[in-house]
């Protein structure tokens, strides 16, 4: 069995290389803050800022490890927490020690927000998160050196580049998904094809055979059974409905249309060609052939076809005389899974974008209206 991917299982390792990262840059901040406290205008509050420091960071390590946590509350409290350090920073070192050059406290660990934002949100929220802690820090600071200011540049590259591979990530994430699922799709549609073969396929052409010889009526349905037997071929196999004739020239619906006229079914249509290209005409006609199907079944096979050509539009009515059924019935049918109305008519006619009408009342039989607009076709 072909396992899917879970949405968001590929950012999981960015996640957790954001998260190793603020551990071993707060390892850093101790190591600093070690080095340079006696250089500190409040060494004491300078430790409680590294206290704090690194009960936000096991916040943020379990907070982001859980995708629905991954929310604007958490962004911003996030940013919110180091814009705070860096805006005491200055009372915290005193403006001697940052004028003498010594880091801020937060040093390295000011970026952990840059790079939540930018696996969240691509290379946007990284470039946002990027420019408001390089501002603060540079701000705080009082005095703008370059190792300070390439550090803000540093950090800004460091939210375009991240935020643009999570965005890849995520992309070859979604990707990857679609090809497992057309993949069993297409291993669902080899079993169901030889399902089809092994059965409906062996009827249609047995059908086909045995009444090839025959005259009147058998010998229609056996030749609708040979069509339907490489309709029904030439789709399991991928390679689409079998064409009747070239497939940029228009075809006359009346025709199509001329093959379901009987001694029960009455036909009237145009004088003149009604052409419309060639998948719609096929699918028009047999939309039209699944409800004279449903009135021979259910309405005493007794049906008239009117077709009619307004320029804009072609309609083609089918009316019977059989006993019609109540409101509801047929969203009660489909509910059901009986789905011939829904996917032999309505489906054909919304691929075609157009529309097809049902209306019934009991004892007054059925007529399906079906529209089809030529700039549609």
């Amino acid at each position: 069995m072909t396992h899917v991917p879970a949405p968001g299982a590929f950012e999981v390792p960015l996640w957790r290389a954001v998260a190793v990262f603020r551990v071993a840059s707060l390892a850093y901040v101790c190591v600093v803050l070690i080095r340079d406290a006696d250089r500190y205008a409040h060494p004491f509050a300078a430790g409680a800022l590294v206290l704090v420091m690194a009960v936000w960071t096991s916040v943020t390590a379990v907070g982001y490890a859980n995708p629905a946590r991954r929310g604007w509350p958490l962004l911003l409290a996030d940013l919110g927490i180091v814009v705070a350090i860096l805006v005491a920073t200055p009372w915290v070192m005193g403006r001697p020690a940052l004028a003498a050059g010594l880091p801020t406290l937060p040093v390295a660990w000011l970026s952990g927000p840059v790079l939540a934002w930018a696996v969240s949100g691509g290379r946007r929220r990284g470039t946002i998160a990027a420019l408001v802690l390089g501002a603060t820090d540079l701000s705080t600071r009082g005095v703008v050196t370059p190792s300070a200011f390439n550090g803000a540049i540093l950090m800004l590259l460091a939210g375009v580049v991240v935020g643009h591979v999570a965005r890849l990530t995520v992309t070859a994430g979604e990707r990857l998904q679609r090809a497992i699922e057309l993949e069993a799709a297409t291993r669902e549609r080899e079993r169901l094809a030889r399902d089809i073969h092994d059965s409906v396929l062996q009827v249609l052409a047995l059908v086909q055979r045995r009444g090839a010889r025959l005259d009147g009526e058998a010998g229609e349905l056996a030749r609708l059974a040979g069509e339907q037997e490489a309709a029904l071929r030439a789709l399991i196999s991928g390679a689409g409905p079998v064409p009747a004739g070239a497939p940029d020239v228009p075809e006359d619906l009346r025709a199509l249309l001329g093959r379901y006229a009987s001694a029960t079914v009455s036909l009237s249509v145009p004088a003149t060609p009604v052409s419309l290209p060639p998948a719609v005409a096929r699918e028009l006609a047999a939309a039209a052939g699944a409800a004279l199907d449903n009135a021979a079944r259910h309405g005493g096979g007794r049906a008239w076809v009117l077709v009619e050509d307004e320029g804009s539009a072609v309609t083609v009515s089918i009316r019977d005389e059989g006993p019609g059924f109540p409101p509801g019935r047929l969203d009660q049918a489909a509910a059901q899974g009986r789905l011939g109305v829904a996917q032999a008519i309505r489906g054909r006619l919304a691929d075609l974008g157009g529309t097809a009408r049902i209306s019934s009342t009991p004892d007054a039989g059925t007529e399906v209206e079906l529209t089809v607009p030529r700039r549609q076709a």
